[in-house]
């Protein structure tokens, strides 16, 4: 089962690989949402949802240890 919300335009769980050697397995999640609290478009509440979403979905995968939100690439500029 992949993660799915509406505020996620997409989602995948990638394999990390730290310093050490270490293998890690990562839910990445792309959101239009802006992720900069010092922004004036800043919803903290939007942010905190998809956030728990994505804490209950990994909650339910074996092996996936964390998530991160990331906005689209051409929202960076």
């Amino acid at each position: 089962m992949s993660f799915s919300h509406p505020l996620a335009k997409k989602a995948k769980i990638w394999r990390m690989q730290s310093r050490d050697g270490s293998e890690r397995r990562v839910l990445v999640v792309v959101t239009t949402l802006v992720l900069d609290p010092d922004n004036e478009k800043y919803k903290q509440k939007l942010v905190d949802r998809l956030s728990e979403e994505a804490r209950a979905y990994i909650a339910e995968q074996d092996g996936v240890t964390d998530f991160v939100l990331i906005n689209r690439l051409k929202e960076w500029g």
